[in-house]
């Protein structure tokens, strides 16, 4: 405390100048962090921000202004020394009790080459841009035009030490290195707007993070509004008019999706397992000559009711289809985009071949058979196929 008086700044007293080059001399230059606890009265930035002031930007570098004098009231300075031993006293870290982790989880050095005391990554933007000047001396003997060149290679130099601090910067202020919480809100959505945030992602480095969280936002609500639209579409095909009805649709569309998949998972189930083949068809094994009389005749199965067409009037492409073709759409139940990227296929594949025979078209058309079947006939009809089978 006897060295507390200023030699540099006002701010700063000689044992604190001391403090900052022997820490500097220790832990290296950039590690102000450590440095900062080895003086114990100044932060990080403040030994940082005086060090390049005081030392680095002096008019006699590398030795500093050692002329300047300073009149201090002594009842300041000691105030001074006081108020300098409370922040001593509270800057000293309080012992950390060492937990055991939980889990075995990766670190940032694993995950991104990140080493948090030195504020740096394992391989740096331009890594290997210290390569050209490590060895470069500014001799005495050196040309005009040798020392031109040598200051232009620093220049260049510095160009990739700006856009590394750029980049690191980048990676800081958006929160890359928190990958903990980063995986929490990536589980949180589906994998459409993982989808889109991912490939949203280039453009970050062009807005800030206020604009981009704007942008990324306005994108996923339009996602949100187009699947709602499609929805409400979707009920209104379907001849509903209510929300409770829609809901009560969603419900009963989900109860029979169940029921298929169980169904299925059983009767591959029960195939593997071997049953009878009159079982595994659905047919009684073959009764004998006495049984035959006495068994009854099974009715009839029930006709199934064609479904109701189709309203396509306000569907999107429906301008692009003739009267037969939307008439074809609605009876089949076919919204106008999705037929017409039926007809493209079956087209390209019959002039591709020359021909084009119905049991390609229901190998290439991966929906109803009988609706493939249906399309097939009109366009061997219009004469825009040749039937292969005939």
């Amino acid at each position: 405390e006897q060295h507390s008086f200023p030699i540099f700044t006002t701010e700063w007293g000689a044992d604190e100048e001391l403090l900052l080059i022997e820490g500097a001399d220790t832990f290296g230059m950039g590690n102000w962090q450590d440095v900062a606890d080895h003086v114990g009265t100044k932060t990080r930035d403040e030994c940082e921000v005086h060090y390049l002031q005081v030392y680095v930007n002096s008019e006699n570098w590398p030795v500093p202004d050692m002329h300047q004098k300073f009149d201090m009231d002594p009842d300041a300075q000691a105030a001074r020394k006081r108020q300098r031993l409370a922040q001593r006293v509270t800057r000293v870290p309080a012992p950390v009790k060492a937990q055991k982790p939980m889990t075995s989880q990766p670190a940032n050095h694993e995950i991104a080459g990140y080493m948090p005391g030195r504020l740096e990554f394992e391989t740096e933007y331009e890594n290997e841009a210290e390569q050209v000047v490590k060895d470069m001396v500014f001799n005495e003997e050196d040309t005009p035009e040798e020392v031109d060149l040598k200051l232009m290679v620093l220049e260049i130099y510095n160009a990739k030490l700006a856009k590394r601090l750029e980049r690191r910067k980048f990676v800081f202020e958006r929160g890359f290195l928190e990958y903990k919480k980063n995986q929490a809100q990536e589980k949180k959505r589906n994998s459409r707007e993982r989808e889109i945030l991912g490939s949203m992602r280039v453009f970050a480095q062009l807005q800030t993070q206020e604009d981009y969280d704007k942008f990324v936002g306005g994108l996923l609500k339009e996602m949100e509004l187009r699947e709602q639209i499609a929805q409400l579409q979707e009920f209104r095909a379907n001849g509903l008019t209510t929300l409770a009805q829609g809901e009560d649709f969603i419900r009963d569309k989900a109860n029979r999706s169940t029921v298929r998949h169980v169904a299925s998972r059983d009767s591959a189930l029960s195939d593997r397992r071997g049953r009878p083949l009159s079982q595994r068809s659905g047919i009684d094994e073959i009764p004998s000559s006495r049984s035959i009389v006495s068994i009854p005749a099974k009715p009839a199965p029930p006709v199934r009711k064609p479904a109701n067409p189709l309203n396509i009037e306000n569907a999107e492409g429906i301008h692009l289809l003739t009267v037969p073709e939307q008439k074809l759409c609605s009876t089949l139940r076919i919204l106008p985009k999705p037929y017409m990227i039926i007809k493209e296929q079956l087209l390209k594949e019959h002039a591709r071949q020359g021909g084009l025979k119905r049991r390609q078209a229901r190998e290439m058309i991966k929906i109803d058979v009988n609706k493939t079947g249906k399309i097939y006939d009109f366009f061997v009809e219009l004469g825009w196929i040749q039937n292969s089978d005939a």
